[in-house]
């Protein structure tokens, strides 16, 4: 899928495509390289699809990754989702990255999600400090329409979620 990230660099955004990382032959990234998630490992699990962004001019550098799957074949559940380290801090490159890789995991839960949980998108947010959980809640909140439901579980309505499309795919 075509999107287009901000190069913070000169601030215009540049042309870049989320893709199904095994169909492309991804070297995925783990924690060895500087990664939080190990995702050549998780995205061995079974029902797990994993995806990368990567820009146009540069397919051999991923941007940002995400592991999507279908909890009990019904429910949108997006596994991991993260940003290359170049793209976090005060020093990062590009900015959206997060944002598409989000909003692609809505338009899964449009196209996958069965009955009841068409359009919704679950996950967790699991910290190691309580206050590091609770400003990552409230920024997917405030910047992804993200809703808190239990203790680290959140979930992105369908409109939240179609307003993230609309931003960050179409």
């Amino acid at each position: 899928m075509k999107v287009k990230i901000l190069k913070l660099n000169g601030n215009v955004l540049v042309d870049a495509d989320i893709l199904d990382a095994k169909a492309v032959g991804a070297t995925l990234p783990s924690v060895v390289d500087g990664w939080r998630f190990n995702f050549k490992k998780h995205s061995k699990s079974a029902g797990f699809e994993t995806y990368v962004l990567v820009k146009e001019d540069t397919p051999n550098i991923i941007e940002g990754c995400l592991i999507f799957e279908m909890k009990n074949k019904t429910e949108p559940y997006m596994a991991f989702v993260e940003i290359a380290p170049h793209n976090q801090g005060k020093e990062k490159e590009y900015e959206r990255v997060a944002g598409c890789l989000i909003a692609f995991a809505c338009r899964l839960s449009f196209m996958k999600g069965d009955d009841v949980y068409r359009g919704w998108l679950a996950f967790d947010v699991l910290e190691e400090q309580k206050e590091d959980e609770v400003k990552l809640m409230a920024m997917y909140s405030k910047k992804y329409k993200a809703l808190k439901f239990g203790e680290t579980s959140m979930v992105i309505p369908p409109d939240g979620g179609q307003k993230l499309i609309d931003e960050f795919l179409n």
